[in-house]
């Protein structure tokens, strides 16, 4: 276990390293794209002296440097600062930026929201991508492992708006089963929330079975060839028996790391199928804040994004070590 541990921590730290590393890119990327809050903000009739005033109460004037580590350091305290977009800027008497709202007051609901969608997709894509997996790699070359690889590309191939607006045609429209408009609220159900939010998960699984579903093909006929596999044959147990007992356990590794990266896109880049179905979550707001121009909620929307995907990664390291016995004790 010490080597786990040591492990562990040596992808801790290279986490850490990379997501400050990511926390540069991000805030120097924000702050280069065209534009300018105050100037959006007051229209291009406002005077040079209105203008100034906006940017002096919200910071904007000082170096970039200095901005920068003073946004982390917020950061880094659970402060990701205050949103312009919702500012009432009705004088300048330099305490503007005391009265708006908070952007950890705006992500958390809506971060809430795409953890929620995240989950509905797992619970459905998960299953079916490994049970998929399993029957293909036990029925190799069958019309069967043809017809789920054909099924999969198509759906891997195709925009994600594409196969929003095609289950919507379908299963909304000509088919009104389910809702096309994912309008939850706090106060809501859970059956209403799971109603209203699986046609996008339903969307979501289209896309990332296929990695999942291959992945587990390739481990699993990887190793049908294997020596012990060949033994249990002669044993007498059945393909499925062998598959699942046998082949499957030394094959996780790979697929726990691809789950792992599909899990972080469920978090990470729902945003076109957000915006589709006009799902409030996080993917949602951070197109919006592009629109405004608003800078902290830019910021801190890619620094989530970030964290997310760094954390399932590392959650996949150590579970692929957990699951393989020569990476628990190396020699």
């Amino acid at each position: 276990m010490d080597s786990v541990a040591r492990v562990v921590a040596q992808r801790l730290l290279l986490g850490i390293l990379t997501l400050i590393v990511v926390s540069v890119v991000i805030f120097v990327a924000v702050n280069l794209l065209p534009g300018d809050f105050a100037q959006a903000f007051l229209g291009q009739g406002a005077t040079e002296g209105a203008v100034n005033a906006i940017r002096r109460d919200l910071g904007l004037d000082q170096p970039l440097v200095l901005r920068y580590f003073h946004w982390l350091g917020n950061a880094l305290t659970g402060d990701l600062g205050t949103s312009f977009a919702q500012a009432n800027f009705s004088s300048f008497t330099g305490t503007a930026a005391e009265n708006l709202p908070t952007v950890a007051s705006q992500i958390a609901p809506r971060f809430a929201n795409t953890m929620f969608l995240a989950a509905v997709t797992a619970c459905i894509a998960v299953p079916l991508a490994l049970t998929l997996g399993i029957l293909a790699a036990l029925y190799r070359n069958s019309l069967f492992d043809k017809t789920v690889n054909m099924v999969t590309l198509s759906s891997i191939s195709s925009p994600e708006f594409f196969l929003a607006y095609i289950l919507i045609l379908f299963l909304a429209v000509l088919n009104p089963v389910l809702p096309s408009i994912s309008n939850i609220y706090a106060d809501m159900g859970l059956g209403q929330r799971l109603e209203r939010t699986l046609l996008p998960a339903l969307t979501l699984t289209l896309v990332v079975t296929a990695h999942m579903m291959r992945m587990t093909r390739a481990a699993i006929i990887n190793l049908l060839a294997s020596p012990y596999i060949e033994m249990a044959r002669l044993k007498g147990l059945s393909p499925m028996r062998v598959v699942v007992r046998h082949a499957l356990p030394n094959a996780l590794a790979p697929i726990i790391n691809v789950i792992a990266l599909n899990l972080a896109y469920l978090i990470t880049g729902v945003v076109v199928v957000e915006v589709v179905f006009v799902y409030p979550g996080i993917g949602q707001l951070f197109v919006d804040a592009v629109k405004n121009r608003d800078i902290p909620m830019v910021q801190a929307c890619c620094l989530i994004f970030a964290c997310a995907y760094i954390l399932l990664n590392l959650l996949a390291d150590v579970l692929s070590i957990l699951s393989n016995p020569r990476l628990r004790h190396p020699k």
